[in-house]
């Protein structure tokens, strides 16, 4: 009780009132007129561990774990508000009214399902800010790279906002959309999926007025089924467009047509132009290109990254970005961890092993190919491609004996599904090429390390390419002598 008068003090800067927060979820709200009159929260999160003065914790029900079991650990560290799904509370197996009695000033509210009122939630309040630019990013791949060079571009005019990181999933970006503030001018949010409806899920939280496609590729295949299907999931991204919306569209994509169908709002179809002015290739040094006759240097390497620059540049322009400022933004981003980073030394590597997939793999392969080093040697180093199905093996032989293709004197797989498509292609590999197996255990990651650095004489440059889950950034500290 001896908190009350601060809390009576913080109610004006609680993200949501108590009123706004049970119709957005349609809850049920289980607390004292003490709680009511002081309900107030300025953080929600999902995790107990990032709890903090002020906090709304909201438990999910997973496969393995329920958090309703850190309720009364996220009400000790400071939340002041907690969601209970109404299964939990009813069982008082996890949940029971001891809790409601023993903290008078927690405001507990009963919903169907936690996931789905913390999708309502952020629904609601991102609906506070009606002046919001508010721009969604989906893909196969790219959507990371093209999102930091968005927000770089449109950072030279407004002020923005966008989700950290990859935190793009059906929890992750709405716990993003709560750090909107009323400065934000522009919100940029990245949207991933992992299960079919996710996409349209979050584009019912977002909103988003502009919605852009990377591509599509075959980057969860093994879940949809078919590049068809996945298409058909990222097009969700403009399921509540309206007339005033737009659809930024990639022009060299196969499903380009297919995208653009019965879609409200302005079409923008983006992508190289058939102009007077060469694009060039700078190797490690990334790529340059010109806009209406203004040379662009591309900090990060690669024919993704030029073709997810393209995608920027076509929202910048939408947006009222001069050729300065597009120029400013793409010159100034950096590449963000695993993602196209150049890590220079004697063994100089390409880190690109945040997420893999056919497509990823094979443009990541053409660049390494592409790099200009006539005196050292280079050597691809490849993960598994994971969440690809049925279509696991075939994709892995297809993408070994496309790394076969090259003049690469060597060739690392690493993983299972890796070391499957090779056993599979045992007959067709050449014979200036050795190729070297390991698994993703740390004793196969060492061994690869060691080869790397005998096979390149410890001078060289090596490629790091594989899904996250292989973790093959744990090999580029080996290169230089260190440890894992």
């Amino acid at each position: 009780m001896n908190n009350m008068p601060s809390r009576w003090d913080e109610r004006n800067n609680s993200l949501l009132s108590l009123s706004d927060t049970l119709n957005a979820v349609n809850g049920t709200c289980l607390c004292s007129q003490e709680a009511k009159d002081v309900f107030c929260f300025t953080k929600v999160v999902t995790d107990s561990r990032n709890v903090e003065k002020n906090t709304l914790f909201i438990p999910l029900v997973g496969e393995k774990q329920d958090g309703h079991g850190y309720i009364v650990s996220s009400i000790k560290a400071g939340a002041t508000v907690v969601f209970v799904e109404e299964e939990s509370y009813k069982k008082k197996d996890i949940f029971s009214d001891t809790i409601i009695t023993d903290y008078p000033l927690v405001t507990f509210v009963i919903v169907k399902n936690t996931l789905y009122a913390l999708q309502s939630l952020a629904r609601a309040y991102i609906k506070k800010f009606p002046n919001l630019k508010r721009i969604g990013i989906t893909g196969s791949s790219g959507k990371t790279t093209t999102k930091e060079l968005i927000g770089s571009i449109l950072s030279q005019k407004y002020k923005v906002i966008m989700n950290e990181g990859n935190l793009n999933s059906e929890t992750g970006l709405p716990l993003s959309v709560f750090k909107v503030k009323k400065e934000h001018q522009v919100g940029i949010f990245e949207m991933g999926m992992n299960r079919q409806g996710e996409i349209a899920e979050l584009a019912s939280v977002l909103d988003p007025h502009f919605g852009v496609i990377t591509n599509i590729g075959t980057a969860h295949i093994g879940l949809l089924g078919s590049k068809k299907q996945i298409a058909k999931e990222k097009k969700q991204i403009f399921s509540n467009f309206t007339d005033k919306s737009v659809a930024f569209i990639p022009k060299l994509d196969e499903y380009s047509t297919f995208l653009a169908e019965d879609v409200k709002g302005s079409l923008v179809f983006y992508g190289p132009k058939e102009e007077k002015h060469q694009v060039l290739d700078l190797g490690l040094k990334g790529t340059e290109f010109f806009v209406d006759d203004l040379a662009i240097r591309l900090p990060l390497p690669g024919k993704g990254n030029y073709y997810d620059a393209l995608a920027a540049v076509a929202v910048g322009k939408a947006l009222g970005c001069s050729l300065q400022e597009i120029k400013k933004g793409i010159e100034e981003v950096k590449p963000l961890f695993g993602r196209s980073q150049i890590i220079e030394g004697e063994i100089t590597v390409v880190q690109d092993c945040y997420n893999a997939n056919p497509e990823s793999v094979e443009q990541a392969l053409d660049f390494f190919a592409s790099i200009s080093n006539p005196t050292e040697k280079k050597l691809p180093i490849l993960g598994d491609m994971l969440e690809l199905g049925q279509d696991s093996l075939v994709l892995h032989k297809e993408i070994i004996k496309k790394a076969l293709e090259y003049n690469f004197k060597g060739l690392v797989l690493i993983g299972s599904e890796m070391a499957r498509g090779f056993k599979d292609l045992s007959t067709e590999i050449k014979k200036d090429c050795t190729v070297m197996i390991y698994d993703s255990t740390e004793k196969g990651i060492i061994q690869a390390g060691e080869f790397a650095k005998n096979f390149l004489n410890n001078k060289g440059l090596v490629l790091l390419k594989g899904s996250r889950g292989m973790q093959l950034e744990r090999i580029t500290p080996l290169l230089s002598g260190g440890n894992i």
